[in-house]
């Protein structure tokens, strides 16, 4: 299985560790669909600073391919990053790589030839969403956006994925049937916690959340998608590939970062690269 992962990445700077991680949800998708047996690639544009450098090595040290990756004049992607004592994440400040990602002719032609595609809310790739889903199946993953945003793509989206660890159950399956009705097969919601919820056509799974001491939870909804989508794009039914993906998120909360990879932030990197947009 080939699948291809385009939009964003970032690096992660944990202040009460003083450590930095490679992430980003489309970087994150690709790592885990690369471990869960697909041949993974990613599609964005990295910083020309050292912080690219620590997102390009992570990958190719995870065997991702990037040769559709591009550098780009400045500082990369980074976020500032609290963990809380039950291990749930909070971001302090965001920065953005100052370029827009845009398809070539060549990267249209390398990304239809995967079995499925992804990118996501944080990658503003809005514009781009019709053209990749003319190219192979679409997981996008809207995380805690509201159907309002998520409406106008639905139509182009095979596997929708939503963060919603508020809503009971049968709001969860009213979301799930109005995302269907506008066009999307495959429902992913995420609840932390409370497990997971998967539709695809009339078939409903529950998936309940796999006991884990708790580390970080950074990473672990890009985790289920990822080994999700691989399993059922693969051929496995719902419910096995549910249970699946739960393991795989469930190592992520375990350990540190979205996917390992761990860097000192010393204080003079932090000094040469302080965030300035608050999220």
């Amino acid at each position: 299985m080939r699948m291809g992962s385009v939009g964003d990445n970032v690096v992660d700077r944990y202040l009460e560790s003083r450590l930095m991680y490679p992430g980003g949800g489309a970087v994150n998708v690709a790592v885990h669909a690369q471990r869960s047996g697909a041949q993974a690639s990613y599609l964005g544009l990295l910083g020309s600073d050292w912080m690219g450098d620590i997102v390009l090595e992570a990958l190719a040290s995870e065997r991702v391919d990037v040769s559709r990756a591009r550098r780009v004049a400045g500082p990369n992607a980074a976020t500032d990053v609290s963990i809380s004592a039950a291990g749930d994440r909070s971001f302090a400040s965001h920065r953005k790589v100052d370029a827009v990602l845009e398809l070539t002719a060549d990267d249209c032609a390398y990304l239809g030839q995967a079995d499925w595609v992804y990118t996501n809310y944080s990658s503003d790739a809005e514009a781009l969403v019709p053209t990749l889903a003319g190219l192979a199946p679409l997981a996008f993953d809207f995380s805690y956006k509201d159907e309002a945003y998520a409406a106008p793509l639905l139509p182009h989206v095979t596997l929708a994925a939503f963060s919603r660890s508020f809503l009971e159950d049968d709001e969860l399956l009213d979301l799930v049937r109005r995302t269907q009705a506008r066009g999307t097969r495959c429902v992913l919601v995420t609840r932390g916690a409370a497990g997971a919820l998967v539709a695809v056509d009339d078939e409903v799974v529950y998936q309940p959340a796999l006991p884990v001491t708790i580390v970080d939870t950074l990473g672990a909804g890009d985790a289920f998608l990822a080994r999700f989508a691989c399993g059922l794009f693969g051929g496995e039914t719902p419910a096995v590939a549910a249970a699946a993906a739960a393991r795989a998120a469930a190592a992520v909360c375990a350990t540190a970062g979205a996917f390992g990879h761990p860097r000192p932030l010393t204080p003079a990197a932090q000094e040469r690269n302080e965030l300035g947009t608050r999220s």
